[in-house]
């Protein structure tokens, strides 16, 4: 769950850090309300750790799909098309409306590309007139000034944005040299925090790559995390010595992510496979922008389920099914909301035969993709 977890489990320590890094261009104005958004939302980060502690009976996180439709076409995603309409305002409005009457504390938005969405700040005011915390996922192309301004007033408190490459490829156009300028804008003028994430592994040409993105993310005084893709099947594959290297020197950059105390990518950069409690579908719920509730993006299809029919007795029983795919997963988010579980309620039951409905995609041939 990128930034919004970089903070959560970084304290004290974390917010004077935060305070103190580097901030780019930054007028006065900016960086007092900055200041003011940064210590609100750990506010709420902080009572949402102390009622995830007090209480297995809400979600944690949440992913939620406005736009499957996307502006770009990454060689390695599973998670776009080019043809889909936003999803109505008033219905993702319902949806938020179900999500925070379960007690979710955070929200996502991905896509797709919810840039896209031509309603996405009155989505963004809707997730915070619920006091839930709203954070999006993006390519970082659509991005301008006056853009980041809309975003700042609609509330929005995290920021991603993955970065694949230097220069762009005939697999990805996420790269440096393409972004760079929004970089520039956002270490200017956003209020909300900002995460760059770069990735390692299968399909990356030149490794180094990520680490002058990360270099580039602390210098414009962002936080940095590293992905790791595998193979076209999804599976773990190890990465290489020189990948490993540069894979813990990200992780260790700026001492500020939580991450360094986590041995779930630490694992996954080694292909091995790790023992933990997957609370997907009961901690962690993934929307899909037909309305369907499904584990996460790459076990899309089950349970499959319209948020407005998924019980609390569903999401209890998700609480305590074990996952198939956990041992060799590599979805990070979905781990660290497990972090705050995995020390009790064992899991003992099996998934239940998927539903169908009408409108449930079907499985996507390959597992999961992006650690």
């Amino acid at each position: 769950m990128y930034n919004v977890l970089l903070g959560i489990f970084g304290g004290i320590r974390r917010l004077r850090m935060a305070e103190g890094q580097k901030i780019g261009r930054a007028g006065a104005e900016v960086l007092r309300e900055r200041a003011r958004r940064f210590r609100r939302t750990r506010l709420l980060e902080l009572k949402m750790i102390g009622k995830a502690l007090a209480s297995t009976q809400h979600p944690i996180l949440v992913h939620i799909i406005p736009m499957r439709r996307c502006n770009l076409d990454c060689g390695y995603c599973n998670e776009y098309d080019d043809v889909s309409k936003p999803v109505p305002l008033q219905e993702m409005a319902d949806r938020l409306s179900i999500l925070a009457g379960m007690g979710t504390s955070i929200i996502t938005i991905s896509g797709g590309e919810p840039l896209m969405h031509p309603e996405l700040e009155e989505i963004i005011r809707h997730i915070r007139k619920h006091k839930m915390i709203a954070g999006m996922i993006t390519n970082g192309f659509l991005l301008s000034k006056d853009r980041i301004r809309t975003l700042n007033e609609a509330g929005l408190q995290h920021l991603q944005i993955s970065i694949d490459n230097v220069t762009p490829d005939e697999v990805s156009k996420k790269s440096l040299k393409t972004l760079d300028s929004r970089l520039e804008w956002l270490s200017e003028f956003a209020v909300f925090q900002v995460n760059i994430n770069s990735v390692l592994g299968s399909g990356v040409k030149n490794p180094q790559d990520a680490l002058t993105i990360a270099h580039r993310a602390v210098e414009l005084g962002f936080t940095s995390t590293v992905g790791i893709i595998h193979d076209h099947k999804g599976q773990l594959k190890a990465l290489d010595p020189r990948q490993i290297a540069i894979f813990e020197e990200i992780m260790n950059l700026g001492k500020r992510s939580f991450s360094r105390f986590n041995d779930f990518q630490h694992n996954v950069a080694r292909a091995k496979e790790h023992t933990w409690r997957c609370r997907s579908g009961s901690r962690y719920l993934y929307i899909c922008e037909d309305g369907l509730v499904h584990w996460c993006s790459q076990q899309r299809g089950y349970p499959g389920i319209p948020l407005r029919e998924y019980t609390d007795e569903m999401r209890h029983r998700e609480y305590e099914t074990k996952k198939f795919c956990a041992p060799r997963c590599t979805v990070s988010c979905v781990q660290q909301v497990a972090m705050l579980d995995n020390w009790r309620d064992p899991q003992n039951l099996k998934p239940m035969p998927k539903k169908r409905t009408p409108q449930a995609p079907a499985a996507p041939p390959e597992l999961v993709q992006l650690g």
